[in-house]
């Protein structure tokens, strides 16, 4: 929920928006985390099902959804949730800017109302056989 400066805050995490910058990103343009908060990296969450075969074979949205459920999987091992999430980096293997857009608009639509600060690339290649997109992360929570 955002205060009257335009920040929301999430668990401990604040997200900055700024009235000097454009408002057509969805996304906020920064994020902080308090002090005391414990810090969780992610790997890159990949298409991959439990058996290590690539989800959603040519399907941009399909990726993204799969690669947003594994990094769900991958924070709650963590103690954390998509609302801890303080930042983002989504790379899509294409030159296509409608594919990135595909892509990211699967990813925002997950965070709903925490639009975290988040770099969406399109890129050459990425890692395994058929994939098309993968979400790096990086989250901070408050244990109690």
């Amino acid at each position: 929920m955002p205060d009257r400066e335009g920040t929301t805050m999430a668990r401990g995490i604040t997200l900055i928006r700024s009235s000097s910058l454009s408002d057509v990103a969805e996304y906020a343009y920064a994020a902080t985390a308090p002090a005391q908060s414990r810090l969780i990296f992610l790997a890159g969450s990949c298409p991959l099902n439990a058996d290590g075969s690539t989800a959603a074979v040519g399907d941009y949205a399909g990726q993204a959804a799969k690669a947003v459920e594994n990094m769900r999987i991958a924070l709650s091992e963590a103690g954390a949730s998509l609302r801890d999430v303080i930042s983002t980096r989504v790379l899509v293997a294409s030159t296509r800017r409608e594919d990135l857009v595909t892509a990211w608009e699967v990813v925002r639509d997950s965070f709903g109302d925490h639009d975290v600060p988040s770099t969406l690339m399109g890129v050459t290649v990425l890692g395994y056989d058929d994939q098309l997109v993968e979400i790096e992360a990086v989250a901070a929570v408050l244990d109690s």
